[in-house]
């Protein structure tokens, strides 16, 4: 199964980076299944019904969201009608929603997509590595499901490195989102669990995480409040990760990041392997 899982979408920079991206990416690499976290899509705060059908019309299957999964209040109604958009789930059980979602994948396939948060530096939620325990112990790769990938929505790197090796051997693929910063330790664990720490936004990176520039520096001078954050509007980059699972396994055997577009150094899967397959 080839999988692409996109970070942080930041306000229309980078639901403009999924629209243009996605689709090529999708031919690109024949993907079968495409997972973003939207939890900043509206104008850096949450996500509405509109941005929802905006990223699947582009090719978006499933949706994570995280901590801001509540900024724009609509999403409390919408979210029970729409089975491709998930919170955490480890939110309390009386939370609208769900935290995993099961979804078809051409040839008879099928993909479990599990959305959990951190606590570390975060709201105080229930624990995260209990909830993945008992997702896993009730959900086995090739017998639930051909692949399982876990967005793991934290601040701290040490809790999701914790949770991907906690899930090693058990789990497709274990990516991190929040931080909005694309880290470089993307590899494949002992036990063949696909592993990134944070996967990047999907955003203008001429920015303070995806916001402009000047409002969170004053802040950090001041150390008062001040104007409110607003998305960059310069060119976007998607960020993410590609993975390619074993049909026999529902383990990974290859992953690669992928930044597309705007500033950061630009990283492709499929050109690179197709130039290796002519060489």
């Amino acid at each position: 199964m080839k999988l692409l899982f996109c970070g942080d979408v930041v306000g229309k920079s980078g639901r403009d980076a999924v629209t243009k991206y996605v689709p090529t990416l999708r031919a690109e690499l024949g993907l079968d299944f495409v997972v973003v976290n939207g939890e900043n899509a509206a104008a850096g705060f949450g996500i509405t019904a509109k941005i929802c059908e905006e990223l699947y019309a582009a090719g978006v299957d499933c949706i994570t969201t995280g901590n801001h999964a509540w900024d724009q209040r609509e999403a409390l109604i919408y979210i029970d009608s729409d089975p491709r958009l998930l919170r955490p789930v480890n939110f309390p059980p009386t939370t609208p929603g769900k935290g995993i979602g099961l979804y078809p994948v051409s040839g008879g396939r099928k993909i479990l997509v599990m959305n959990v948060m951190c606590r570390l530096f975060m709201d105080a939620i229930d624990c995260p590595f209990q909830a993945t325990e008992k997702f896993l112990a009730e959900n086995k790769l090739k017998q639930q499901a051909d692949a399982i990938l876990i967005d793991v929505h934290g601040e701290a790197t040490s809790e999701k490195q914790s949770l991907g090796h906690f899930a090693d051997g058990k789990a497709s693929i274990v990516v991190g989102s929040h931080s909005h910063v694309p880290t470089a330790d993307g590899w494949v664990l002992p036990g063949g669990t696909a592993y990134q720490t944070d996967a990047g936004m999907c955003g203008d990176y001429d920015s303070i995480i995806g916001m402009k520039k000047e409002p969170p520096i004053l802040r950090f001078l001041r150390k008062t409040p001040g104007d409110r954050l607003t998305p960059a509007e310069g060119e976007g980059t998607l960020c993410g990760i590609y993975v390619e699972t074993d049909d026999a396994t529902g383990l990974a055997r290859h992953t690669e990041p992928v930044r597309l577009g705007g500033r950061l150094a630009q990283t492709r899967p499929w050109p690179r392997a197709k130039a290796a397959v002519a060489e």
